[in-house]
């Protein structure tokens, strides 16, 4: 019962917060690099997308904007774009908090590992120059990701230059490491190759890579997730707080990998409502 009132009230939130979303080209002039994909994109079973050539934001404004933005990017193993559990369906349930929500479809590495960072790189750089027309505050732009997006949501918050530092990180169940011990296979070879020099692995491995200055962070996952170890989540909210970086952490012992917004997560109303007040106390 209290899952299908939860249901009512996003939905109808949705209506009373949020306005028709804004899709807009990421390097409207052409991307500054390449990952030397071409053709058109592929459109997957499970509403999953592959061979992003074209990436873009979709800006979901909210009516009663609180100043906050949450640049959100979808996993997939740094090879297709889980797009809609982990991405759009959120929409509502961020409007109704007042806040920004833009959905970052991203370029795959395809050996190109600088590629997805300087899409999330340019994603929080375009919300930050539409932050007056959007109701944004360029202070309270903050970055987002679940599984390999939140490995890219994390590299962007501890391989950041002065313009493009986010305010806040949320981490869905994270890749971190490319540390073999505990990676996830997929993402590390899809981001940095079978066999990468071991400067290349450190350099992707965020748990070594956070500094005082690495923004706060919330992370959430479960102890059982047999895709990417919780030792990921677990070794970065450790290095957060050995640098003195304010860090919330939120382990569920069932559900396993991948669940984003899935109703069927038995703790969906738990994570999201954590959430919630983490937000309302940035």
């Amino acid at each position: 019962m209290k899952k299908v009132l939860l249901t009512i009230m996003v939905a109808a939130s949705s209506t009373l917060f949020a306005q028709k979303p804004i899709e807009l080209p990421l390097w409207p002039k052409g991307a500054p690099n390449s990952n030397g994909l071409t053709g058109p994109e592929q459109e997957l079973e499970k509403n999953r997308i592959s061979n992003v050539t074209s990436p873009t934001i979709t800006v979901y404004k909210a009516k009663r904007g609180n100043g906050k933005a949450v640049i959100m990017c979808p996993g997939g193993g740094y090879f297709l774009l889980a797009t809609d559990h982990e991405g759009h369906d959120m929409a509502p349930w961020f409007n109704a908090q007042g806040i920004t929500y833009v959905v970052l479809k991203y370029r795959m590495p395809n050996g190109h590992c600088e590629v997805p960072l300087s899409d999330a790189q340019q994603a929080i750089t375009l919300v930050r120059q539409h932050a007056a027309e959007w109701g944004v505050d360029i202070h309270k732009v903050g970055i987002m990701g679940a599984s390999a997006g939140g490995h890219l949501a994390s590299t962007l918050a501890t391989h950041f230059t002065e313009e493009t530092r986010p305010d806040f990180q949320i981490l869905l169940y994270p890749v971190i490491t490319m540390d073999k011990a505990y990676t996830h296979n997929g993402s590390r070879e899809n981001l940095i190759g079978k066999n990468p020099g071991k400067d290349k692995e450190l350099l992707f491995s965020n748990e070594l890579q956070v500094t005082p200055d690495t923004p706060k962070a919330f992370i959430v996952l479960s102890s059982d997730d047999r895709s990417v170890p919780p030792q990921n989540g677990i070794n970065y909210y450790l290095a957060l707080l050995k640098n003195n970086v304010s860090a919330s952490m939120h382990i569920y012992p069932i559900g396993g990998h991948g669940w984003g917004f899935w109703d069927s997560f038995a703790y969906k109303r738990q994570w999201t409502e954590e959430l919630e007040k983490w937000l309302r106390e940035l």
